[in-house]
């Protein structure tokens, strides 16, 4: 029995990028392209018309740029969206505007795009598979909540923290990260350490959009930043977070140069695990959206460290893989919606 293939719309102002796009999506037997499109117009008319499992979009364009499209197709005729992202620093805040609007993942083109557009082929197929299999009804872009949140200044004073959280994501995270920092009170008492498959260039501003929104400070992790209550710091991406805790009790990040792996980059389960092997029972596992299982063995580490482990649930996950890997292990203690995330933290605290 042949099961159908998933169907790619590729969206380029390049033609040259169109083709080598098709080339390398249609090398795959499960993959088949049905349509370009060269500018954001094209690209809305062309969803609407070809109805595509899923849609590979650039963002600067000409006429009609990505992200303009890509509300507006989010809006009339949701379809899982991967989107291909300029490295340079400049082009993190329309990419993570993207997630926010509902893309499920983003390629980073090469330095020496489109002649190194191979470079980057196994991430490619990998993530357009993924986004295949995105849930279109959460797809479509929330308004986020509107919030009156006393926002001091001055990072919340303490010897340490005495619990920390650790919060994986994979694809997906960006937007359900944004949900729900928010609903963290300002005087949360534990650290969070928060491990998004992310590149390097896009992790500081990832941390910064989080800080606008959250009632808790957040900040992208340097090597010895110190885990303090109410403070939250994001992984760095293409590195490696880990976890210590001194004989005083005080917990510490180092930050270690990783070997770059395809999707999971930086690797959820090393930070979990050294949390686990620093803070025993006084760790959170929390596992969220995302493919792979990149979290699984770090959740069974709190698990057998006596710790707490929640993982959100299928209704609300963009791609149910990575917690559904851990609950087959049979190492959850609670699976729980997005929203109630925060507050099955704080009641296990």
């Amino acid at each position: 029995m042949s099961h159908r293939k998933i169907r790619v719309l590729v969206v380029d102002d390049s033609a040259l990028v169109r083709k080598l796009l098709r080339d390398i999506l249609s090398s795959d037997p499960e993959l088949e392209v049905i349509g370009t499109a060269s500018n954001g117009i094209e690209a809305i008319r062309a969803v609407s018309e070809l109805r595509p499992d899923v849609v590979t979009m650039d963002i600067h364009m000409p006429e009609m740029d990505g992200i303009t499209a890509l509300e507006f197709i989010m809006r009339k005729n949701p379809v899982p969206v991967v989107v291909l992202s300029a490295l340079a620093q400049k082009g993190a805040a329309p990419t993570l505007r993207a997630l926010e609007l509902g893309a499920v993942d983003f390629v980073t083109k090469p330095s020496h795009f489109p002649s190194s557009v191979r470079e980057v082929k196994e991430e490619v197929i990998f993530k357009v598979k993924t986004a295949a299999k995105a849930k279109v009804s959460l797809l479509v872009s929330r308004r986020s909540r509107e919030s009156s949140l006393d926002r001091k200044p001055s990072r919340p004073q303490g010897k340490g923290a005495k619990k920390l959280v650790v919060i994986g994501a994979s694809a997906g995270g960006p937007r359900a990260l944004a949900e729900i920092m928010p609903l963290f009170p300002q005087d949360f008492p534990a650290s969070i350490v928060i491990v998004q498959h992310m590149p390097a260039q896009f992790t500081r501003p990832f941390a910064d959009r989080l800080n606008s929104a959250a009632r808790l400070p957040v900040s992208e992790a340097e090597d010895e930043d110190l885990l303090e209550p109410g403070r939250v710091l994001v992984a760095p991406g293409g590195r490696e977070t880990i976890v210590v805790r001194e004989p005083s009790g005080r917990g510490r990040v180092q930050v270690m140069d990783s070997v770059a792996r395809v999707g999971a980059t930086p690797h959820i389960d090393t930070t979990m695990i050294t949390a686990a092997e620093a803070f025993g029972g006084d760790v959170i596992g929390v596992l969220m959206t995302g493919m792979g299982s990149d979290g699984v063995a770090g959740m069974e580490k709190i698990k057998k460290k006596r710790g707490i482990t929640i993982a959100q649930d299928e209704e609300t996950c963009l791609v149910f893989g990575m917690p559904r890997m851990a609950i087959k292990r049979g190492v959850v203690d609670f699976v729980v919606s997005l929203e109630r995330i925060p507050e099955t933290i704080m009641e296990n605290l």
